[in-house]
């Protein structure tokens, strides 16, 4: 995901006269699946046309030929040149968001910008036709790679996914852990003195560096083949994830054009999980079912929030350096110098 304070030019996007994407309350059904898995699926939230327009020049940022696969990198995650007003260009999306976090008023106003920073992928020959089982794929992981974590963070309210092309079973959908909530869960909450983007404590050796899975594949591998879930479906549906949902990249055997997005939700305030009202959010009420309580009275967290500049902006700025050369010459090639791990 992008750190909130990037800054790129805000645009007016399309919009859809089609009813089905227009905001609506979430169903009884839709709020406990969600308590219950940590993930809801929303269809028909903006429309092929709207998703085209997000895609325009791809290959051309991309650097890459659509027709040779020789071109091709396996994942890239590109920087951003547009953003736009979910709310407008997705209200059916935007209202779940919201409602899934309590209202929008405990959430930051900036979410409302979706970027054009195209998550893309397109597989690799290595995996061309070959299953993967999910405990095996290499990039387990909770997002937030800018901030210290804590059970309450604010700075990831909620993970979004939305779908700019067609993806099939086995077509590159990002793969989702629910069962692995519990346990994410359980690790911040043993450890209010925070823990790194890659879940080590603070004052542990490690907690400075940006590398390091370990934990995350830890976790995958000890689920089931049943715990597993792929995020596909077609063009304008979008999945909404707990902030603290497990997920991967998966290896695209079919080797399809695969893109998403990862806009980020943030709050306005910590989560809490200790409201005299209990009016918790869903999010919140995941979080406390996942820990097995119906609240923590008491717990806080024991040290500084703590925001983070990770490595992965500076290669995804001179990733947009060169996409802006090659779109100023009007050329489909070459590619970028660099690509960075993607979902």
């Amino acid at each position: 995901m992008v750190v909130p304070d990037e800054k790129v030019p805000s645009v007016d996007p399309p919009t859809s006269s089609d009813t089905r994407t227009k905001a609506a309350p979430l169903t009884d059904a839709q709020k406990e699946h969600f308590r219950a898995h940590g993930w809801l699926r929303l269809t028909e939230c903006f429309t092929q046309e709207q998703a085209d327009w997000v895609n325009k020049d791809l290959w051309s940022r991309l650097g890459m030929d659509p027709d040779d696969k020789s071109s091709w990198r396996a994942r890239t995650h590109m920087p951003a040149h547009r953003s736009f007003d979910a709310h407008v260009f997705a209200p059916k999306a935007w209202s779940a968001i919201t409602e899934l976090c309590g209202g929008e008023d405990r959430v930051v106003p900036e979410s409302r910008q979706w970027r054009d920073s195209l998550i893309v992928n397109l597989g690799s020959p290595e995996f061309e036709d070959k299953h993967v089982r999910p405990q095996d794929l290499d990039n387990w992981h909770v997002d937030g790679d800018f901030f210290v974590h804590y059970l309450d963070s604010p700075e990831q309210g909620l993970l979004v996914i939305p779908l700019y092309s067609d993806i099939a079973p086995g077509g590159g959908g990002t793969v989702i852990c629910p069962d692995a909530i519990p346990k994410v869960a359980r690790h911040l909450h043993d450890h209010p003195e925070g823990v790194s983007p890659h879940m080590v404590p603070r004052g542990a050796a490690g907690f400075s560096q940006e590398t390091g899975l370990g934990f995350f594949a830890d976790v995958a591998r000890g689920c089931d083949d049943g715990a597993f879930v792929e995020a596909q479906g077609a063009v304008g549906d979008v999945f909404l994830l707990h902030p603290l949902m497990l997920h991967s990249a998966s290896r695209n055997p079919l080797r399809r054009l695969r893109v998403i997005t990862n806009p980020p939700v943030l709050l306005r305030e910590p989560q809490r999980f200790d409201r005299r009202d209990a009016a918790y959010s869903l999010v919140e009420q995941v979080t406390l079912r996942a820990l097995g309580a119906e609240a923590l009275p008491g717990w806080r967290i024991a040290a500084p929030r703590e925001l983070r500049v990770p490595n992965r902006l500076k290669v995804q700025q001179r990733m947009k350096e060169e996409a802006l050369r090659r779109l100023g010459a009007g050329a489909e090639r070459p590619g970028p110098e660099v690509a960075v791990p993607a979902a």
